[in-house]
């Protein structure tokens, strides 16, 4: 680590041109993020154009700045209007918009601020001073740990089920099922697509997302007659209180940690993040039955873990060439559209871009606590506006973020199916979620199976003949059972609630 050339970097950046455009990226991230449909990979390929010709220092601080802007973006609906605005933010839902609901959208929004800033600002540390060892770690994951890395995000399905295990693992393998729509991982051939070429690559993920998050709760809207009370809010500081910092210190450590290295991991992104963060915090909760009804860890938990995976995604694209996630392999194209090929040789050739990245990334989650600070009074202020204006606002972003993706009505077809779907399980108690992280780690998990298989002649023993893979199926059986007993310890306490009220 040359410190020395670090601190030159922060001068680099620390001028009013690269600045501006940091500002400009993360301000632009912020509304893109909290937009349905609209993901930080649209924002980031949106703006890559417009880098073309610029030096490269002020080129890829903008994008960065964007990328940051974004991923805490999504927070933002997710807590006002229970829209997830990217697929990252679905985990903060299940606590952001329960806080909301009591009136306590501008704690939740403040403290979705502070921990998407200290997971933003971790993840761009480590990778800082930690890449090349990460790296080395991240290679060696085959298609063996990227199955037991799904089997792992899939047992937190119990730790998101609600109150009713039955019912969540029920949503998780409707899910499970919906994610075998669409061409073979294998072979290619279609499945139950029944005719669609749309669904060729399966279900759209962000009509799919809309639909069942936002639609549902239109709908669900548009069924009260009576009078709804409007929710009144208070929006009286920027940051969180002392008391939920403590609350939630060891939970934005722990998310960071987990966010930085899951994002390191090629393929793997902020969502499967979020839900493996929010997952261990419920798990390890003294109070876990508070969880579902507005539990600020919760907020804290998903909102660290997604921002630390904007560090984290970065190390294997500067190390070895190979894009984190979605967002970074658009970025690729950026450094290449600059004449810079990451990988081994860009530390070798171009440490100095190397450092300069470092330090625009840091500087970009600053800036993004300060821009986000500053307009979360206005933020907060959708809470307010009336359901008979809210509702229809919504249905509209609604169907524009379910066409924008591909630009084909049949996904704002799909958009509103799931919307309908999503009202029903609503209506008689299942949960949405598991759905949403069977979507994600589904094809995840049955691909890598499936290549495992191939690799070995159909030999199963192949699973567990390496350390990675088995240490991560350990932990998910012990997250399966401490999720079981950390239901049980629910149950009992509500029951015990019960029959003092009863008294």
């Amino acid at each position: 680590m040359d410190f020395a050339l670090l601190y030159h970097s922060f001068g680099n950046v620390f001028v009013p041109s690269v600045m501006l455009v940091i500002a400009f990226g993360v301000a632009i991230g912020i509304t893109i993020g909290a937009l349905p449909g609209l993901t930080a990979t649209m924002g980031v390929a949106l703006l890559v154009p417009l880098t073309f010709g610029r030096p490269p220092l002020e080129s890829l601080s903008m994008l960065l700045g964007l990328f940051c802007g974004a991923m805490y973006g999504g927070s933002i609906s997710a807590i006002l209007v229970r829209t997830p605005g990217t697929p990252a933010a679905a985990a903060t839902v299940l606590e952001g918009y329960p806080l909301a609901q009591q009136g306590q959208a501008g704690r939740a929004l403040a403290m979705a601020l502070f921990a998407s800033f200290c997971g933003g600002l971790s993840g761009a540390l480590i990778m800082t001073f930690m890449s090349p060892l990460i790296s080395s770690v991240a290679l060696e994951f085959s298609t063996v740990e990227y199955f037991a890395l799904a089997v792992f995000g899939l047992s937190v399905i119990v730790s998101i089920s609600g109150n009713s295990i039955l019912k969540g693992i029920m949503a998780g393998l409707f899910g499970l099922l919906l994610s075998t729509i669409g061409a073979d991982a294998i072979s290619g051939y279609p499945r139950f697509i029944f005719g669609q070429m749309d669904l060729f690559e399966g279900p759209p993920f962000i009509p799919t997302l809309i639909g069942l998050f936002a639609v549902s709760e239109v709908l669900a809207n548009v069924q009260i007659t009576k009078q709804i009370v409007r929710v009144k809010t208070v929006v009286d500081r920027y940051f969180p209180t002392w008391a939920d910092i403590k609350i939630s210190a060891v939970t934005i450590a722990r998310g960071s940690l987990i966010g930085t290295f899951i994002g390191a991991i090629p393929g793997a992104g902020g969502d499967i993040a979020a839900f493996v963060s929010y997952g261990e915090t419920k798990r390890v909760s003294k109070h876990p039955e508070k969880f579902g009804t507005g539990a600020i860890e919760g907020v804290a938990a998903a909102e660290c873990a997604n921002n630390a995976c904007s560090g984290g995604a970065m190390i294997p694209l500067l190390s070895l060439g190979v894009p984190g996630d979605a967002v970074t392999a658009v970025l690729l194209g950026a450094f290449v559209l600059q004449g810079l090929q990451p990988g081994p040789l860009l530390y070798k050739e171009h440490i100095d871009i190397v450092y300069n990245v470092f330090a625009s990334l840091i500087v970009a989650n600053f800036a993004m606590l300060i821009i986000g600070a500053l307009g979360i009074r206005l933020f907060a202020k959708v809470i307010m506006v009336k359901r008979a204006i809210l509702m229809p606002a919504i249905l509209v972003l609604s169907v524009v973020g379910s066409y924008a993706m591909r630009g084909d009505t049949f996904d704002v077809y799909v958009m509103l199916v799931f919307g309908v779907v999503g009202y029903f399980m609503q209506k008689h108690d299942f949960p949405l979620s598991p759905i949403l992280l069977a979507l994600i780690l589904g094809p995840m998990a049955e691909a890598n199976l499936r290549r495992s298989l191939v690799i070995s002649g159909g030999d199963f023993s192949i699973i567990f003949s390496r350390p990675i893979a088995v240490g991560l199926l350990i932990l998910a059986v012990g997250s399966l059972i401490a999720s079981v007993y950390n239901h049980r310890k629910i149950q009992n306490r509500l029951a015990a609630a019960s029959g003092l009220e009863g008294e």
